[in-house]
């Protein structure tokens, strides 16, 4: 009797563990992974996101509008996995210090301003809100609600500025946030 309930038990888990591998590629599929990359002397920041596309919804805005994101809500900045910054020195992230290392990223998107966090949690899965008891930090950014459309989320980095000044850009839809980030 132990051994039938035994081998039910792990038919049952491979099952279940062949499911969740197949959901998690699926849902790649509609979310494509991606890499922003920024290289600049020995500066190297590598940003590690999904894409989630726009498809026709009303992306950031108010809950009465049915946004995707509604304003002053968690989002993971990307979908699936979290969205992770690693770094090789350390920088001024918009107003804060932010040390070497592997973190993860999310936000509270705002109209005009958004909250970036920076966070020690970097194996999160799904859209659960990340423990806030583990944030290194959270800074406020302007937000820009005027630029041109995209169709996909995407994080880029624009080129250093003479006093080595590079932002890290979040574009979807037609809002752009630009987040300052310099060696220090």
């Amino acid at each position: 009797m132990f051994k039938k309930v035994f081998i039910i038990t792990a038919i049952v888990l491979v099952a279940l563990l062949l499911f969740l591998n197949w959901f998690r590629k699926d849902t790649l599929k509609h979310s494509p992974p991606a890499l922003a990359t920024y290289q600049q002397n020995d500066l190297s920041i590598t940003i590690n996101y999904c894409r989630p596309f726009a498809k026709s919804r009303v992306i950031f805005g108010d809950e009465e509008a049915e946004a995707l994101q509604p304003y002053g809500k968690y989002w993971r900045m990307g979908a699936n996995e979290a969205t992770t910054i690693e770094l090789n020195k350390r920088v001024q992230f918009n107003d804060k210090t932010l040390e070497p290392g592997k973190y993860s990223m999310y936000a509270y998107p705002g109209r005009d301003s958004w909250t970036i966090c920076v966070n020690t949690d970097n194996d999160r899965w799904g859209a659960r809100e990340s423990d806030k008891d583990k944030d290194v930090f959270r800074t406020l950014v302007a937000a820009a609600n005027d630029a041109p459309y995209e169709e996909q989320f995407l994080i880029t980095f624009d080129p250093a500025d003479s006093a080595g000044c590079t932002s890290m850009n979040l574009h979807w839809d037609k809002t752009l946030v630009k987040v300052p980030i310099k060696k220090i």
